[in-house]
């Protein structure tokens, strides 16, 4: 746990009244649903707003809701937080309204840029204003050339923003090269980065806060490199759920500013009391020893050396108080001896 006032266990949704939740990971792998989200999210909609923030593009908001409605939660385009929408808020602030866009991405991206009243290309010969570049499966070679021709020369200091950066987007038969392959083969071209809308950045919890008149939120989500760093950018709580991308090892080795709030197996654990992390401190032989102990688990640290004392009677207990151990050492995970009992 990184908040450090909780002094009694709790569940992560108690005084939560906006959930944001990742769709890819979290609630879906594909076009099938992650076992328990459905019924995990429809018990916490009973008594708290859910919203779901999604950095893929190749959507559009009403697509999704569609597809999160089909698996049996009540979604409307509205609950829909996308990349393409934090990336024309974004764009709102570099190019006058009106301006012509050059899109490199499907559907999702097409539809936002419309509605924010700009004008749509997909040729870099008709000279546009800027350029906008979300992950769609059609995109190839011809569409990223165009990019880097739009950004090159003369043109260089044309905005270009990315709706998100993820390097893999997982699917029904795997993981897959994400936005953040694409977006790097223009970099490879023509020399220069992007602004970025999407998770980890600002623009998209901005977006989903100022929907959702959200005090106090708790983004879920499955990647620590965008979902968990993206709200502790935003100040916000965040959930790591184990189902997706980041898995143990991951979330052990996780740097101060990608670590959760809360880790969870499935979303089933939004709604059972998290038990706190508890340090013990001893000097033993001359060396610091800390036992972190979580529920009926136990984790020692003696120096640089990690030991599981007790396995307990919970896997996520016993990842948890490994988490704590490695974190509140203040080493890196690359100094300290891991067991492989924590993460295997």
């Amino acid at each position: 746990m990184t908040e450090a006032a909780m002094t009694e266990a709790v569940t992560p949704l108690d005084g939560v009244d906006v959930i944001l939740a990742d769709l890819d990971g979290v609630v879906y792998r594909g076009p099938d649903a992650i076992p328990h989200a459905i019924e995990s999210l429809n018990t916490a909609a009973d008594s708290i707003r859910v919203g779901y923030i999604t950095n893929n593009a190749s959507r559009t908001a009403a697509s999704v809701a569609e597809h999160l409605s089909s698996l049996g939660l009540t979604v409307v385009a509205d609950d829909v937080v996308t990349s393409p929408q934090a990336a024309m808020r974004l764009m709102a602030t570099l190019v006058p309204a009106g301006s012509t866009i050059l899109v490199i991405g499907g559907e999702g991206l097409t539809d936002e840029v419309t509605k924010a009243g700009f004008t749509v290309t997909r040729s870099a010969l008709d000279n546009p204003d800027a350029v906008v570049q979300g992950f769609s499966p059609e995109v190839g070679w011809v569409h990223l050339a165009e990019a880097a021709f739009a950004l090159q020369g003369e043109h260089k200091d044309r905005p270009w923003v990315a709706t998100n950066t993820d390097w893999t987007i997982p699917v029904a038969r795997g993981t897959a090269p994400g936005n953040g392959t694409l977006v790097s083969a223009v970099h490879t071209a023509i020399g220069k980065l992007p602004l970025v809308a999407g998770k980890p950045e600002t623009p998209m919890f901005e977006v989903a806060l100022d929907r959702f008149a959200a005090k106090k939120a708790l983004v879920i989500g499955d990647r620590l490199d965008t979902d968990i760093l993206g709200a502790n950018k935003a100040g916000l709580a965040s959930a790591h759920v184990l189902t997706g991308i980041d898995g143990i090892k991951q979330v052990l080795a996780a740097v101060v500013d990608q670590r959760p709030t809360f880790i969870l197996t499935d979303l089933r654990e939004l709604h059972q009391p998290y038990p706190l992390a508890v340090d013990s401190t001893e000097v033993i032989a001359g060396v610091d020893t800390v036992v972190t102990t979580v529920g009926a688990a136990s984790v020692r640290r003696s120096g640089e050396t990690l030991e599981v004392i007790s396995a307990g009677d919970s896997r996520i207990d016993l990842v948890r108080a490994g988490a704590a151990a490695i974190w509140n050492s203040g080493l890196p995970i690359y100094a300290l001896s891991v067991p492989s009992e924590l993460y295997s």
